[in-house]
């Protein structure tokens, strides 16, 4: 299997590449923002453009592709795809999106309109007329949608392949049908600066002597993401999304997971691209792994929160930090970090493994 971190700016968008059942297949999570796949103002394509065309050269489908949640820096990528291939639906053979109407069906309430997203399809090349297109209904159209929600404790297996649904929590889909409104969909947030330039030990300090409180990130969005444990023969990995902690670890539970048996990962998604309220140290007392993937570009929010990496590496001090864009490598981390922690971090874009059998 081969795992990708695209360069999706301050988003997500991971391919996973795998030969199953004699079968060359091939998992989307996510999309990034609208550069992920192409950039207006510098007429260029992106990485996502890139893996699309490689999949269809090979002759071969997007098996799986998994919208998380309906945030910008998620979803936009997609987007701009539909938008840009209007045989994009072709290449597809399942979507798993949580979207309004579903969430409306499944707890048989009204739908939440600030929930709909638009697609801008032209109608015609010579009038250049637009008409907005609810995305779900596009891709209904298409007979691409899961036709229940996606939500804990479900599994699915096909073949080799296990997925296992950490979350959304059903009272996490139904705030987020209650309580979404679009500008809580906001990129930046008031008063947020990084935190690279403090030193890890003293976040390490902070938090072993409790002057520092944990506050759990309360957006009703990157609640109801989609995170999951996905197995694959002998390989297992775990991705967050921006999953909010408090629901996964309980669902971690209710699987047997705890502190004494440990859920062992081959990567763990760092949640939310590694900010201070999405992962606590209740977290990584019951997922165990060597490997972090945190995918930012640090823009917008300043992710990662450096207080996450300190969490980390309190935890786990033979921890590999694997970051998808350089300049937050090799800024992140201080002179006094490098002297105090033998700190191991690279610029992984993919991780191969050949013997998962």
């Amino acid at each position: 299997m081969i795992v990708k971190f695209l360069q999706a700016g301050n988003g997500d968008s991971i391919i996973l590449s795998f030969n199953d059942a004699n079968q060359n297949r091939n998992i989307i999570i996510d999309s990034g923002v609208s550069a992920t796949y192409y950039n207006p103002s510098s007429n260029t394509f992106g990485p996502l453009k890139d893996e699309i065309d490689r999949i269809k050269q090979n002759n071969e489908f997007i098996d799986l592709l998994i919208l998380t949640h309906i945030d910008n820096d998620h979803i936009c990528g997609f987007l701009t795809w539909f938008e840009n291939d209007k045989s994009a639906f072709k290449l597809i053979k399942k979507i798993w999106f949580n979207y309004s109407n579903l969430i409306a069906e499944h707890f048989e309430k009204p739908e939440n309109e600030d929930l709909q997203v638009k697609l801008n399809i032209f109608n015609s090349a010579q009038t250049g007329i637009k008409e907005a297109i609810v995305f779900e209904k596009y891709l209904e159209k298409f007979e691409l949608l899961n036709k229940n929600v996606i939500i804990e404790k479900q599994k699915f297996e096909e073949n080799n392949l296990k997925i296992e649904i950490l979350s959304p929590t059903e009272t996490q889909l139904e705030k987020l049908l209650r309580e979404y409104r679009k500008t809580d969909s906001s990129g930046k947030t008031k008063g947020k600066r990084k935190d690279w330039d403090i030193d890890l030990k003293d976040f390490i300090k902070e938090e072993e002597e409790k002057t520092f409180k944990f506050k759990e990130d309360d957006k009703v969005k990157n609640g109801s993401s989609i995170s999951f444990i996905l197995t694959y023969n002998s390989l297992k990995m775990l991705f967050l999304a921006d999953s909010h902690p408090s629901g996964v670890i309980k669902e971690l539970r209710r699987l047997g997971y705890s502190e004494d048996s440990p859920l062992n990962v081959n990567l763990m998604k760092i949640s939310h691209h590694g900010s201070k309220a999405n992962t606590n140290k209740e977290l990584l007392q019951i997922v165990k792994t060597n490997d972090y993937i945190l995918s930012t570009d640090s823009s917008g929010n300043y992710h990662p929160n450096k207080r996450t990496i300190a969490r980390i590496i309190n935890s786990n001090r033979d921890a590999i930090f694997h970051f998808n864009y350089e300049h937050v490598r090799n800024e992140i981390f201080t002179k006094n970090d490098r002297k105090d922690f033998n700190i191991v971090a690279k610029v992984t874009n993919e991780l191969k493994y050949e013997h998962e059998a």
